[in-house]
């Protein structure tokens, strides 16, 4: 049943065990959200990486709203500490997924870039909101962050 693999990725989630959430993406994942943009394959695998390997703190909630045999929706929470700025950050998140058998093949994350961006950035973030300029600094740190999280992995 389609919602196992779901379950079976955000609780490998909140075990921070990026490997198995890995195994639930097809080869050529399509992985979205309004932090990282796009990325495909390798490059979502190793965000999920990335992100399972840093803080300490994280903490993972979901709930699987619909499910169909090739989509689900679902609403998950994390709870953590931004790195950069030490600040606690709580993102409500809803996941649309295309399924394919036993697989993830498209993932899209959305959620208020102002909430997050409030909570994680403080008052540059509450100030800026989401304009173009505090979106473009964002997508090219998170990206230089992927970028040497990968060099460091080999």
């Amino acid at each position: 049943m389609n919602p196992a693999i779901v379950d079976r990725f955000y609780t490998a989630f909140a075990e921070r065990d990026s490997e198995a959430m890995a195994a639930c993406y097809g080869d050529d994942v399509v992985f979205e959200d309004p932090v990282f943009g796009t990325l495909r394959g390798e490059d979502a695998r190793d965000m999920w990486r990335m992100l399972c390997s840093g803080g300490t703190d994280l903490s993972v909630t979901h709930q699987v709203l619909r499910s169909t045999p090739t989509s689900a929706t679902t609403a998950w929470v994390a709870t953590y500490t931004f790195p950069s700025t030490g600040r606690r950050v709580r993102n409500e998140v809803t996941a649309v997924m295309a399924l394919a058998g036993d697989t993830i093949v498209e993932h899209r994350d959305s959620f208020s870039v102002w909430a997050w961006s409030s909570q994680a950035l403080g008052p540059l973030g509450r100030l800026a909101g989401w304009t173009p300029i505090l979106r473009s600094r964002v997508r090219a740190t998170s990206t230089a962050s992927l970028r040497a999280f990968q060099a460091r992995r080999g």
